[in-house]
């Protein structure tokens, strides 16, 4: 893979160099890693990557590498910018012949986003969207309890994406990642929404196989001086007529990352927690509750398939992330020795999905700002 960001003092880049190679599938041969040629070069250095093959630009990568021989040259593009950096590059590299892993969001806007997915049919390549958190064996299990109609039909979703570690105003001393996450010319119209909203937007489709078709959103700044929402409530309304509540938050004070959800049918629910990956919990109507854990017992082909090691050794973010880079990296594998790929590893969020959360910002930031507040997506 070759990589667009994620040089020195990037936080998500490195989580997604060491998630592609925790399989040993994939090899990090170039990179653009700074819109600064200097740092750039500085950090493909401290990677180790080839000095010819380390490049002061997304541009000058993709028309470089693009005239290696092909089993040289890299195969996908990993892009790990903010927000304003996803849609160019991504759509240079399609239009050129290579495969994209994006991370979240999609793009700057819908439209950036509509873009890419027109590009994605157009071209034939495969794009990936790393909505990490649908990679945990314990989310496929969930997933695949509700497909198989295990919890009856589907009357209540409840998630929630907690954390507290922008309650200060600390954007303003300089912090990297707050810096851009808070400010709308690089991260968008939403704040709290875009970042981790979508995550919980994501994974509460993901979970129950059913779309939001609108949402009713209460959307709060509480921080002064600060750009962009860092709380939010919101309504749901979801295609089988199941009702839903969703709240994200940056402000919730001593929260870490408590992503977690719960789903109700008519025969049970099941809840999931991000810190304690672990575990699925299944509370039934008529029977006592049962609990799920990672490689134990009987759990689906698509829950086992993405569990690496046996039960009780804790598995977890990294992990999920690499399930995502694993099945991409098969998947493209697959397709250069026109082969099938297994089913089981075709499943990783897709352009279709960076659309879906793209929808779901604008929507919620819509309702936030209108009185009518329900907004359809």
């Amino acid at each position: 893979m070759g990589m667009v960001g994620g040089g020195i003092g990037a936080f998500i880049g490195g989580v997604h160099r060491m998630a592609a190679a925790l399989d040993g599938e994939i090899e990090l041969v170039c990179g653009a890693f700074s819109s600064d040629p200097e740092k750039s070069k500085a950090s493909g250095a401290q990677l180790g990557v080839s000095p010819e093959r380390v490049y002061g630009s997304f541009e000058e990568m993709i028309k470089q590498e693009k005239k290696l021989r092909p089993e040289k040259r890299m195969q996908f593009v990993s892009i790990v910018t903010p927000n304003h950096v996803h849609f160019a590059p991504a759509k240079m590299a399609l239009e050129n012949g290579f495969h994209v892993i994006c991370d979240k969001p999609l793009a700057f806007n819908l439209k950036e986003a509509l873009t890419l997915e027109k590009v994605v049919q157009k071209t034939g390549m495969l794009f990936a969207l790393t909505h990490n958190y649908t990679g945990y064996p314990m989310v496929k299990q969930a997933r695949m309890m509700i497909r198989h109609g295990e919890l009856g039909a589907i009357r209540k979703v409840l998630v929630e994406y907690p954390q507290g570690w922008l309650s200060t105003h600390v954007e303003a001393s300089g912090q990297k990642q707050a810096a851009w996450r808070t400010d709308p010319t690089r991260s968008g119209i939403a704040g709290a929404m875009g970042d981790i909203g979508t995550h919980a937007e994501n994974l509460a489709e993901y979970i129950t196989g059913l779309k939001i078709t609108e949402l009713c959103a209460d959307i709060s700044t509480f921080v002064p001086g600060r750009l962009l929402d860092d709380d939010g409530n919101v309504l749901l309304h979801f295609e089988n007529g199941a009702k839903g509540i969703l709240h994200a938050s940056q402000i919730s004070a001593g929260e870490e990352n408590n992503l977690n959800i719960r789903v109700y049918g008519e025969k049970g629910g099941l809840e999931w927690r991000q810190m304690e990956p672990n575990t699925l919990i299944v509370k039934w109507l008529d029977k006592p509750t049962q609990l799920y854990r990672t490689g134990g017992g009987q759990l689906y082909p698509e829950a086992q398939a993405h569990t690496r090691i046996p039960a009780g050794h804790p598995e977890g973010y990294l992990e999920a992330f690499a399930n995502i880079y694993r099945n991409f990296a098969l998947c493209i594998r697959a397709r250069a020795e026109g082969k099938t790929p297994d089913p089981v590893y075709t499943d990783f969020p897709t352009v279709a999905d960076g659309v879906r959360g793209m929808q779901f910002i604008e929507s919620v930031i819509g309702s936030g700002k209108s009185a009518k507040k329900w907004i359809k997506i």
